[in-house]
C-alpha cells in the first residue's frame, strides 16, 4: 500500500508513541491535583507547552491546548469577533478558500450581524497582500488567512499580511494546520497575533491541537468548566496527547529542511509525470506550495471513481479535503481559483510522506495514468469531448 494522503493525517512517529506510552503508564496523574503525583504530570504539561512555544518563537504562556485545529480556529475567530462587537467593529476579512472550520464560523457570525469580506484568490491560489490592505476598514475587527491551503497546498504571504494588520491595528489570525512542522513559523517575525495548529498533520496524535495567542490579545473560552489553560479552556488536559504533540513538532522542525528538500524533489517529479497525461492541469502555484502537495484536475472523469480505483491499486489519495470527501459538490477551493465545475469534479490530491522514494513516485504516476485512461475509455462525456461535440477546457 502507498499512503499518499498525508494532508489528511500522518502516521505517528516511534518517538511520539514512546513518549505517549510513558505518560499513560507512568505520568497518568491529573495535572490539576495538588499532590506530588499530579504535580509531576503538571511539570510534563508545562514542559511540553514550552517546547511547542519554542518551535514557534512564542512564549509558553501564549500557547493554549485545544482538541485540534478546528476548535482553535473557532476560538480565535469568535474571540476577536466578540471583542470587536463590544468596540462597535463587526467587519471580518478572510478568503474564499479557507478551511470550513473558518468559513462555517464566519457564516455563523454573519447570521449574528457581522459583515464578512471573502477575498478572491488568483488562479495560482495565492492571495496578494495589497488585497488585504485595500479591504481593511475602520470597523474591521479581524483578518484571518490560512498559512497554506489544505487542498492545493499554496503558501500565502503571511509575514506581509501580518505586517499590514499590525500597522493598521487589526488582529491577525492564521490557520497554520497544514503549515506547522512543514514550513518555518516565527510568530514574532511574521506579526501573527493568533495561530492554529493540529498535531496529527505532523506525525502527532489526533484530537490534540494548540492555539497561539500573542500576549495582550483577548481570548474568550469556548468550553466552560474548570480553570485549566488559565481559565481559557476547561477540561482535564490530555497529557499523553500534549506530550506527543510536543515531540512530533520538535522532530518535524528539526528535520524540516532535509524533509522539504526531499519532498520538493519528489513532488516535482510526480508533477512532471502526471503532466504527461493529456487534458489535465496542476492546481495552484508551482513554487509557492507545500513541499509534499500535488493537486491536479483531469477532464472527463469523476474524482470519486478515480479514488476508488486507485485504492484497488493500493494507492491512498484524496480528491480534496478529508473533511468534505463525502460531498458530491465540487471543492470550494477549486472553484475559488477559477476551475469550472466539470473539471473540479475530476480532482486528485496526492500528499507525499518522507518515507517515499523515486520508485514510489513512479508507481503512483503509473497507477494514476492507468486509472485515468480506463475511466475516460468508459465515459460518454469523454467520447463527446474527443468527437468534438463538447469543447475541451484544458489544452492537450
Amino acid at each position: 500500500m502507498i499512503y499518499a494522503d498525508n494532508a489528511a493525517t500522518t502516521k505517528l512517529s516511534r518517538p511520539v508513541i514512546d513518549a505517549m506510552l510513558a505518560c499513560m503508564e507512568e505520568d497518568y496523574g491529573n495535572p490539576s491535583a495538588l499532590y506530588a503525583f499530579g504535580q509531576r504530570a503538571k511539570e510534563k504539561l508545562e514542559e511540553a507547552r514550552a517546547r511547542i512555544a519554542a518551535c514557534l518563537n512564542a512564549e509558553p504562556r501564549e500557547i493554549y491546548f485545544t482538541s485540534g485545529g478546528s476548535e482553535a480556529d473557532n476560538q480565535a475567530i469568535l474571540s476577536a469577533a466578540h471583542l470587536g462587537e463590544r468596540k462597535g467593529k463587526k467587519h471580518i476579512i478572510s478568503t474564499s478558500f479557507e478551511h470550513h472550520a473558518v468559513l462555517h464560523t464566519l457564516q455563523k457570525l454573519e447570521r449574528q450581524g457581522f459583515r464578512v469580506t471573502l477575498l478572491d484568490v488568483h488562479e495560482n491560489g495565492v492571495l496578494l497582500p495589497e488585497q488585504v490592505e485595500e479591504a481593511i476598514r475602520e470597523d474591521t475587527c479581524l483578518v484571518t488567512v490560512m498559512f497554506a491551503n489544505n487542498e492545493i497546498g499554496t503558501i500565502q504571504p503571511i509575514a506581509q499580511i501580518g505586517k499590514i494588520c499590525r500597522e493598521r491595528g487589526v488582529p491577525f489570525h492564521t490557520d497554520a494546520v497544514q503549515a506547522a512542522g512543514h514550513l518555518p513559523i516565527d510568530v514574532k517575525a511574521q506579526a501573527i497575533d493568533m495561530l492554529s495548529l493540529s498535531a496529527h498533520k505532523f506525525h502527532g496524535p489526533k484530537g490534540i491541537g494548540a492555539l497561539y495567542v500573542r500576549r495582550g490579545v483577548y481570548l474568550e473560552p469556548l468550553v466552560e468548566g474548570g480553570a485549566q489553560e488559565r481559565g481559557r479552556r476547561a477540561g482535564t488536559e490530555n497529557l499523553p496527547a500534549v506530550v506527543g504533540m510536543a515531540v512530533a513538532l520538535e522532530e518535524s522542525c528539526a528535520a524540516m529542511r532535509e524533509n522539504a528538500e526531499k519532498l520538493t524533489f519528489l513532488r516535482d517529479r510526480l508533477i512532471a509525470e502526471l503532466e504527461e497525461i493529456p487534458y489535465c492541469e496542476l492546481n495552484g502555484d508551482r513554487e509557492k506550495r507545500l513541499p509534499g502537495n500535488v493537486s491536479f484536475c483531469f477532464e472527463g472523469i469523476e474524482g470519486e471513481s478515480l479514488l476508488l480505483l486507485l485504492d484497488d491499486k493500493g494507492v491512498c489519495a484524496s480528491s480534496g479535503s478529508a473533511c468534505t470527501s463525502g460531498s458530491l459538490d465540487p471543492s470550494h477551493v477549486l472553484l475559488a481559483i477559477g476551475r469550472k465545475h466539470e473539471v473540479a469534479h475530476g480532482s486528485l490530491r496526492l500528499t507525499l510522506g518522507e518515507e517515499m522514494t523515486e520508485g514510489t513516485i513512479d508507481e503512483i504516476a503509473r497507477s494514476v495514468r492507468e486509472v485515468v485512461t480506463y475511466l475516460r475509455g468508459i465515459s460518454p462525456f469523454w467520447r463527446d469531448l474527443q468527437s468534438g461535440k463538447r469543447e475541451h477546457i484544458f489544452k492537450e
